[in-house]
């Protein structure tokens, strides 16, 4: 398997986060990767490579120019704004609800922070544009390689800042470019008629979703903690199935709060039999850890032995397959529980 790692991801490395009323350490920390590439380099899991320059051409075809362009200059913006805020991260606050415009790029910079994002938890700092993009790239490259004649049919894009949050225009989730999306538009521009997304992270992928929810090319399925619930709250019920040449492309399979691997396991197969269904060419595995027991901010039970399982049963599909890495918040365990997904996946 190759593996495409962001070599600078740390350039993102938030300060704090809105949680609960007050700011607090984020939980979305460089250490998350490292842990990863700590475990793939112990076990020796995958050859490691650095990706290649960002395809800036298909971003700004799974994202808004008008986004990446903020994306892009928001730091120096905040900045030019006072110095000292070089001290300090970007949070929005304030946000065009229902009702309210969203076709204007307001001039005022808070404004412009609140019309790209959906939530106060997503510091956006000095390293965020470097670190996502990279990020990209590595997804891009991932599923490039798998397409490639001769080439292994699995890659990973293990990078940080997440991606799955992200939507075309907008950040939120701690996710800023959606690698998931990227990559499954890169497998279509290399030649597969239907991919498959299998987004197996605690949250749901509000941001992949709503990129992929009115085209039939893509088949988008979400096993997840019910949104009446569990973040993000507002996309992920089981009756969003798809619109216009989406119908039907569009499978969440919401779970209640402490569901086991049993339980669990049954919606997998479920997601799994829907994309067999689709007769997907290409699939891509949004691989987020934070379903298990341990994880600080997710109520599912899994635990470390069960994710070579989780592995063994994706390898099932047997489908060439991009993973980008998403969540995992249990920072001690997540290269543990990344590596068996990776060891069961190969068998």
């Amino acid at each position: 398997m190759h593996i495409f790692h962001n070599p600078v991801h740390s350039k993102h490395d938030g300060r704090q986060e809105m949680f609960r009323g007050k700011l607090v350490p984020c939980h979305e920390t460089p250490a998350r990767l490292e842990y990863v590439l700590d475990a793939l380099r112990q076990r020796g899991i995958g050859a490691l490579q650095a990706p290649s320059a960002a395809d800036m051409d298909l971003v700004r075809r799974v994202h808004s120019p008008r986004y990446v362009d903020f994306l892009q200059s928001a730091w120096a913006d905040w900045i030019a704004l006072d110095p000292a805020n070089a001290d300090l991260d970007i949070l929005p606050s304030v946000w065009p609800v229902r009702g309210f415009r969203h076709d204007i790029s307001p001039t005022n910079f808070a404004a412009r922070v609140g019309l790209f994002s959906f939530d106060s938890g997503s510091p956006l700092t000095a390293g965020t544009w470097e670190a996502a993009t990279a990020g990209a790239a590595c997804a891009i490259d991932a599923a490039r390689a798998v397409s490639a004649t001769g080439s292994p049919r699995a890659a990973m894009a293990l990078t940080r800042p997440p991606g799955h949050h992200a939507g075309a225009d907008f950040f939120g989730g701690y996710c800023f470019l959606n690698n998931a999306a990227l990559a499954a538009q890169a497998l279509r521009d290399a030649g597969a008629e239907r991919v498959a997304v299998l987004d197996i992270d605690y949250h749901h992928g509000n941001g992949t979703q709503s990129i992929f929810y009115e085209r039939g090319d893509v088949l988008t399925v979400s096993v997840h903690g019910d949104p009446s619930t569990e973040y993000p709250f507002f996309l992920g019920y089981a009756d969003e199935a798809g619109q216009g040449d989406g119908t039907g492309c569009n499978l969440n399979l919401p779970l209640a709060a402490g569901t086991d691997f049993a339980t669990w396991t049954q919606a997998l197969d479920t997601g799994i039999d829907a994309i067999r269904r689709f007769k997907a060419d290409a699939v891509v595995i949004a691989l987020g850890v934070d379903t298990y027991e341990g994880d600080p901010i997710s109520k599912f039970k899994l635990q470390s032995a069960d994710y070579f399982l989780v592995g063994a049963r994706l390898a099932q599909l047997g489908l060439p397959a991009v993973f980008t890495m998403e969540g995992g918040y249990a920072v001690a365990e997540v290269g543990i529980n990344v590596a068996n997904v990776l060891e069961g996946y190969a068998g």
